[in-house]
């Protein structure tokens, strides 16, 4: 997805603020529970605990960096 104009960005929120505050809240909200759910998926990923085949076609699939090989 291309990035936002910035001017839009600042206009929107701007009227998030001041229109809907409760919207404002509720997006802060989903956004830190992405956040945490793509914390714990990389924690997954960079486990070597579980399965290298597993954990790479993970974070492919993902767009997320893939884990370090294992030093043996």
């Amino acid at each position: 997805m291309p990035d936002a104009d910035p001017d839009y960005v600042v206009t929107l929120t701007g009227q998030l603020t001041t229109r809907r505050p409760a919207a404002l809240d509720a997006a802060e909200d989903d956004l830190a529970l992405l956040r945490a759910r793509l914390a714990i998926v990389t924690t997954f990923i960079h486990n070597p605990a579980y399965d290298d085949t597993a954990r790479c076609a993970l974070a492919q699939a993902l767009n997320l960096p893939e884990p370090a090989p294992e030093k043996r």
